[in-house]
């Protein structure tokens, strides 16, 4: 018996030892040459994903405020990260509210959340990297709240200089990586799923740099007291001027962040913005001990953004950089997304920004299928990828994968073959006038799963100042028409909802059918199938299915009126108009400088577009005024821009907003730049904030005002700006090609002051030249034959700065003015090096 009992017991521990190194060999580490592998076969490892702070801070607070359960909003975001095909989630904790002062670990909401994200992500398969200390108060966007933790002590700068907050640091991070996770059992050394930790979260480092070393290597030390054994990674480009310092610690790799387009611009800005991500450069290489380093990317977005084209790019780059792992910052709780308040400056929800989601998917692909350090991909056409931002439309398309971020022409590689398709818009698979994404997948042969989400109407622009009480993006349940054109389906297939209280049920006709948001199963006539909700696909079940409910049923009118259009053309108006029935009516009702009134109905062109069709006669040199008129099926009235209810007609409507178009008499200029207006908007190029300044002035006309821009104590070789006109054009194509002169109107302070002055055209290829400026104001005039192709500053300026200051396409081709759109000018430093400015008043063209 005892000798039984002694076999049975040794038995039981060889077979832990099994369970247990098998449970091992399914990390990473980092080998001798700084390359990330996976355990199990030393195979390279890539990850890519996002960022998600729904357990902490604002993130928490705002999702409880809509009335929903932080548990059941982790559940839903993570399924629809899942859906997005990605596998990596990084955040950093907010240890401002799961710590005391000393450094102890508080068991609370924010630390059980957490750990209920993690077992989430693990359910679907997400691998996590954790950063345990973020310095960070919790209070953004709103005011921060001293919770008495050892950041809330200490601060940002402080805890990595001082004493005693090293030592509170210490002792939170040996509790936090003792900490089990209730939902898994496993600590964060035990748990397959966590990867590797980031020790904390873009430290700003500053005194001695053998003290940095030190406080890296002590909290590394401390990290691995709890038993941790996983690759540890610390940030190098948030202080630059320390790499030295920090490479010399005791960590694996070094973490890096990218935001190529600047933050907060306050506004979405327009242009293409492919050349602030086509390459990551790092200037650390030239320091020895980092050329074994492992590389990440704890966060990443293009700031200010909505053009669904930059995150494949940013993939890219990272790739030929050497990155393995990339998780953007930050993605937007559903439960929130409507108002993007979390982070002004970001916007990512699959839900709510569709397009964007789909490019996201598209760029994990190309993490994931390009080679680390693959230099080769430098066009917007790479492998099986396509990116076009006169389009907006990212795409991959291979013999199985066919994923589309906008309307896409594109021939599928092998239609027969296809096994997924996702989508925005249209494409040779699918055709459909929503505004949601879908999603086909292949179950089986004939048998395919459909998923579609509401439609997502942006109404007001998401990177303004936020609040809850501004709806930027309305979500529309809507039967639409839809088509799907796959061989393996044929022309006639059955369609069943599958998700919870979706009975829809209906047999194609030639691929058409009319179908609302939901989950369901689409299978080739005379085909069987047993398949139900609860059956697993991959890491999600056939029937899940999670999405917003259909926003206020108000009519909303979204319209950009020209600013100006050419005399004696007729033009478009051009609006969105979202919650409209079949029964309401819409029009315009438009004056002119000449009194002459007009109404026009609006007639629907496509699902929520609208247009109407402002004819020559009406377009009179001067100023057209218009408003647009709702009319409701029980006559109600609501007319726009002031979205104002009532009977515009009635004796006593007072005078409300209109839209406005000037009308350019032939032979006009096209005034491209007019410091007055687009001030706000201009990106500015100042390495000197401390002595350089921006500031608009009055001039000749009191009530115009000039931009002046000024170096008073010169640093560097160049001050400028650029501002995107495209806007501008629109409305005067017709006679965009008699236009053959730049002018600028400007002064300076000196009488040889050199500016470089340019245009930018859709292709990212910029045609400059170099004239001299005087104490005068002046109008200089410049042949649009002078302009010769140059480099561009790539603008706004990136984060980490460190990045490249010009970019200079490698695309050969000459300048027309019909694909302009972007303003470029520059000065610099003058022979004595005294301060010098720069006064501009207007820039526009003239035939």
């Amino acid at each position: 018996m005892f000798k039984f009992l002694r076999f049975s017991i040794f038995t039981a521990v060889i077979f832990l030892g099994i369970v247990a190194n098998a449970q091992n060999k399914q990390g990473i580490y980092v080998d001798a040459k700084g390359v990330i592998r996976w355990e199990k076969d030393n195979k390279e490892a890539a990850f890519f994903g996002v960022n998600y702070t729904a357990p902490f801070a604002y993130g928490n607070r705002a999702i409880k405020r809509m009335g929903v359960e932080p548990e059941q909003a982790i559940k839903d975001d993570v399924y629809h990260l899942s859906r997005l095909g990605l596998d990596a989630f990084r955040v950093h904790v907010w240890d401002t509210e799961i710590s005391d002062a000393e450094g102890n670990l508080i068991d609370n909401e924010h630390l059980r959340l957490f750990d209920f994200l993690i077992a989430e992500l693990k359910k679907r398969k997400i691998k996590i990297l954790i950063t345990p200390i973020a310095f960070w108060g919790n209070g953004y966007p709103e005011k921060d709240i001293n919770t008495g933790s050892f950041s809330s002590k200490y601060g940002k700068q402080k805890a990595l200089v001082n004493e005693n907050a090293f030592k509170a640091q210490e002792n939170y991070l040996k509790q936090f990586f003792k900490h089990k996770n209730p939902y898994t059992g496993f600590t964060y050394q035990q748990d397959i799923d966590v990867l590797a930790t980031e020790v904390n979260n873009e430290p700003q480092h500053s005194g001695p740099k053998e003290r940095t070393t030190e406080y890296v290597n002590r909290m590394v030390s401390a990290i691995k007291s709890s038993g941790w054994t996983k690759p540890i990674f610390y940030n190098i480009s948030e202080s630059p001027k320390y790499a030295d310092a920090v490479v010399k610690a005791n960590v694996q790799g070094h973490s890096f962040q990218w935001y190529p387009t600047g933050l907060v611009a306050g506004h979405t800005l327009q242009g293409n913005y492919l050349p602030n991500v086509s390459k990551y450069e790092i200037p650390f290489d030239t320091i020895p001990e980092f050329k074994n380093r492992a590389k990440v990317v704890y966060e990443f977005d293009a700031g200010d953004v909505m053009a669904p084209i930059m995150y494949p790019s940013m993939a890219r780059s990272f790739r030929a950089a050497g990155f393995q792992w990339a998780t953007q910052f930050a993605y937007d709780p559903m439960a929130t997304a409507y108002a993007n308040t979390e982070y002004q400056t970001h916007y990512l929800n699959l839900a709510y920004t569709p397009s964007k989601a789909i490019s996201l998917l598209i760029a994990s692909k190309v993490f994931h299928n390009t080679k680390r350090l693959d230099t080769n991909n430098n066009g917007n056409t790479f492998g099986a990828f396509n990116i076009e931002y006169k389009n907006l439309l990212s795409e991959m398309n291979t013999e199985q994968e066919f994923y589309y971020s906008n309307n896409t022409l594109s021939k599928p590689l092998n239609a027969k073959k296809l096994t997924h398709v996702a989508g925005v818009g249209s494409s040779k698979i699918v055709t459909y006038e929503g505004k949601g994404a879908y999603f086909l997948d292949q179950i089986s042969a004939g048998v395919w799963r459909l998923e579609i989400m509401p439609d997502a109407v942006q109404i007001r622009d998401p990177f303004e100042k936020a609040s809850p009480e501004k709806e930027v993006t309305r979500i529309n349940w809507e039967e639409l028409r839809m088509n799907i054109n796959l061989p393996d389906l044929g022309n006639s297939f059955n369609i069943s909802g599958i998700n919870q209280g979706n009975k829809y049920s209906i047999k194609s006709n030639s691929g058409n059918f009319v179908i609302s948001p939901g989950t369901y199963l689409l299978v080739k006539q005379n085909q069987k199938t047993n398949l139900v909700a609860q059956y697993k696909f991959g890491d999600i079940l056939l029937g899940e299915f999670v999405a917003p409910k259909s926003s206020t049923e108000d009519v909303f009118v979204k319209n950009t009126a020209y600013e100006s259009v050419s005399e004696g053309i007729a033009f478009e108006i051009n609006t969105e108009i979202v919650g409209l029935q079949l029964k309401d009516s819409a029009f315009v009702q438009l004056n002119n400088s000449y009194n002459r009134w007009k109404t026009i109905p609006l007639t629907k062109k496509q699902e929520y577009n609208y247009i109407a069709k402002i004819p020559a006669d009406l377009v009179e040199a001067g100023l057209i005024k218009y408003q647009i008129i709702i009319k409701k099926a029980n006559g109600d009235y609501i007319t726009f821009p002031a979205n104002k209810k009532g009977n515009p007609y009635s004796w006593d409507s007072l005078e409300s907003a209109f839209y406005q178009t000037y009308v350019a008499k032939k032979g006009s200029i096209l005034e491209i730049f007019n410091p007055n207006i687009d001030g706000k908007n201009i990106n500015v190029y100042n390495p000197d904030w401390g002595n350089n300044r921006v500031d608009y002035t009055s001039g000749e006309n009191p009530t115009a005002l000039n931009i002046k821009l000024t170096m008073n104590v010169p640093k560097s070789n160049t001050m400028g700006f650029q501002y995107f006109f495209g806007d501008k054009t629109l409305g005067r194509t017709s006679e965009i090609s008699s236009f053959k002169t730049l002018v600028i109107k400007v002064k300076s302070n000196t009488d040889d002051t050199k500016i470089k002055i340019g245009l930018i055209d859709a292709d990212a290829n910029f045609f400059s030249t170099e004239v001299v400026v005087g104490k005068d104001v002046e109008l200089i005039k410049i042949p649009l034959k002078d302009l010769k192709s140059d480099a561009q500053l790539v603008l706004p300026r990136p984060y980490p700065s460190f990045l490249p200051l010009y970019f200079q396409s490698s695309k050969q081709s000459s300048f027309q003015l019909k694909n302009a759109e972007k303003l470029e000018v520059t000065f610099g430093k003058n022979q004595t090096e005294k301060p010098i400015s720069l006064e501009i008043a207007s820039i526009y063209l003239i035939e």
